[in-house]
């Protein structure tokens, strides 16, 4: 197993100290040599790559991706150099039916394999360290997603980081669509940072970007929605290119609910 006075190195060459403490608290140890789930509690989620048949791309259960042996590939696996969770997301990949766009991305479930789907009301949080490793255009690293509860499949909320370094949080005005930009931070690419999208109390929405935080009031219009998390490398660039697209490397991800 890595010791932690390594990964204190290899996280100082490659500018991303500060990141151990919530390694720890997500993943007990950061081993380069693991598959992501060996690192990560990924009991709570399903990974969905840019792979398949049209319009239907391929996923993978929680069961799969769990442990040191669990599932990963040229889409999703383990940076050898720092233990790092890491997607890619090519400019040309197999795209769900509502979207242009090729996604490496996880899917929030429950422990017990059901689709997670949680009602508004309470504090939902989900938390992240990672940095974007390179983008064409722009990409969503973290979003809430609008569950049952009727025939709308937008998100409530995207966070996106574009190639110039900008953090855009994309806030759906209702679940017909009608998303507003409201820009949040700035970090250069290849830079770690962190985020924290929650919502409370069934109608507002917390954002906090690298210690700075916004509120986003929820129409009610999403009041008949569940909702739940998605995290990874969602591009937002499509073109015939397999070499082109979004890679992001996670150091921590959690998510909680109360």
């Amino acid at each position: 197993m890595t010791s932690r006075t390594t990964l204190v190195a290899l996280a100082s060459s490659l500018g991303i100290a500060g990141t151990l403490g919530l390694l720890g608290t997500t993943a007990q140890a950061a081993s380069p040599g693991v598959a992501p789930g060996g690192n990560f509690n990924l009991s709570v989620w399903e990974l969905q790559e840019p792979v398949g048949s049209p319009g239907s791309p391929t996923t993978i259960p929680s069961s799969e991706l769990q442990g040191a042996n669990g599932f990963q590939d040229s889409y999703f696996y383990t940076d050898s150099r720092d233990g790092a969770m890491t997607f890619w997301a090519p400019e040309k990949g197999v795209t769900t039916p509502n979207s242009n766009y090729a996604r490496s991305e996880l899917r929030e479930m429950n422990s017990n394999g059901s689709a997670a789907d949680w009602a508004l009301g309470g504090t939902h949080t989900l938390k992240a360290t990672l940095r974007v490793v390179s983008v064409t255009s722009n990409v969503c690293v973290g979003q809430i997603h609008l569950g049952t509860g009727g025939s709308s499949t937008k998100p409530l909320i995207e966070l996106y980081v574009h190639s110039n370094g900008d953090i855009v949080a994309g806030v759906e005005n209702s679940p017909s669509g009608g998303q507003t930009p409201h820009p949040v931070g700035h970090v250069s690419v290849g830079k770690t940072w962190s985020y924290t999208i929650g919502v409370t109390g069934g109608d507002t929405i917390n954002l906090t970007v690298n210690g700075s935080t916004t509120h986003y009031a929820i129409p009610s219009s999403f009041d008949p929605y569940k909702m739940y998390f998605k995290a990874g490398s969602y591009n937002q660039s499509s073109s015939d290119s397999t070499t082109n697209g979004a890679r992001v490397a996670f150091y921590g991800l959690t998510v909680a609910h109360s």
